[in-house]
């Protein structure tokens, strides 16, 4: 240490004299503490500064990060509240279809399959056998429309086994004509359409609701192809004076072949549609004279020969027991009457089976009549 700090003299020369400061070993070694405690100090600041600075960003960015959290919170709960309220409106746009529906396929309320399910949900409503929406079916909120859907579900499955009833009554009245309703089904061009509007809920529709809207679809065909058939006699005679097959030809006595029923009648008598449909044909063919032809869909075409005259023009939709023309004798005739055909897919079959059809069939055919005339009357 002395010889760090030896002794020191400081001369000075002013105005000729000589002065000396004699500077003590102790007094440097006071500066020399004093300045060394001065830069710890400093240094101790500086670092105090900066851990300071350090800790003022970590707070702010742990607030920007608690901020955004917080935000995302509310927009998670603003998603729900809306994934929410949306299901409601589709539990209550679903609840209102299937109200109509009833009404119109099945009549009155508190009837039928919607019987059923009133009161206490079952076993499988009460498990959440179903989902609705992962992100929402959990939720207390949400628990009400989870069990108003397992409810809807189950009528759903209820109404689609009425339907399937109804559908297998139409399809043994029209095997009761004769006719094959699968062959029916395979030979209509089914007309569907319409702008692509998604649902918001799935991208498929659930499982029950597809069902039932497949079923209603096989029953709706097969009501409209029963309506179709030619049930209805054509005029108002009540005998026949030629049936469908090989006779003997009125004109020249040779073997033939009658593709049609023939009713004599009064020249001028009305000629009914025999079943709804659209006229396709109005005007003369070889060997049938006047003739009008209506289209019943699905292949089913029938034809009215020999006329005097017209009441329908082509284009014109007609219903059953509608006047479409007047008895004559014109063509190949040889008297006043009506000949009657009835052919599928351009092929004559006997007219008889429909105009002879059991009395359960007919009745069969009755109602889906009165069910399709109520539906066009909702409008």
């Amino acid at each position: 240490m002395t010889a760090l700090c030896p002794e020191r003299e400081i001369f000075l020369h002013s105005g000729g004299t000589v002065k000396f400061i004699r500077i003590s070993r102790r007094a440097q070694l006071v500066a020399a503490g004093l300045l060394t405690m001065l830069l710890i100090g400093w240094a101790a600041l500086t670092v105090s500064m900066a851990l300071n600075s350090a800790r003022i960003e970590q707070d702010r960015a742990a607030l920007n990060a608690e901020g955004k959290a917080v935000a995302s919170t509310a927009s998670k709960v603003a998603t729900y509240r809306q994934s929410v309220d949306r299901l409601a409106q589709e539990l209550k746009e679903r609840q209102d279809f299937m109200d109509d529906l009833y009404r119109t396929h099945f009549g009155k309320e508190g009837e039928g399959p919607a019987q059923q399910v009133v009161g206490k949900p079952d076993a499988e409503t009460r498990s959440g056998a179903h989902t609705l929406n992962t992100r929402i079916s959990a939720a207390p909120e949400a628990a009400p429309l989870f069990r108003i859907d397992q409810r809807q579900r189950q009528f759903a499955a209820l109404l689609t086994g009425a339907v399937r009833q109804r559908a297998d009554k139409a399809a043994a009245a029209i095997r009761g004509f004769g006719l094959n309703p699968d062959a029916l089904a395979r030979s209509a061009a089914r007309a569907q359409g319409g702008p692509f509007v998604p649902w918001e809920g799935q991208d498929a529709m659930p499982g029950e609701f597809e069902k039932l809207s497949s079923a209603l679809s096989r029953m709706e065909f097969l009501e409209a192809s029963l309506l179709a058939i030619p049930s209805g006699k054509p005029t108002a005679t009540p005998m026949l004076s030629s049936s469908y097959g090989y006779r003997s030809d009125p004109f020249n006595g040779h073997a033939a072949f009658h593709a049609g029923l023939d009713f004599p009648g009064s020249y001028g008598q009305p000629i009914l549609a025999a079943a709804a449909g659209k006229v396709s044909f109005v005007g003369q063919r070889s060997g049938y004279g006047n003739v009008v032809e209506v289209d019943h869909g699905n292949g089913i075409l029938t034809r009215y020969a020999h006329l005097s005259g017209f009441a329908a023009r082509v284009g014109q939709s007609v219903a059953r027991g509608d006047k479409i023309a007047r008895m004559g004798s014109t063509g190949r005739s040889t008297g006043t009457h009506l000949h009657f055909e009835v052919r599928v897919n351009g092929n004559p079959i006997n007219p008889r089976r429909f105009l002879e059809a059991r009395k359960d069939v007919l009745q069969i055919q009755q109602v889906a009549s009165a069910r399709l005339a109520d539906i066009g009357n909702r409008g």
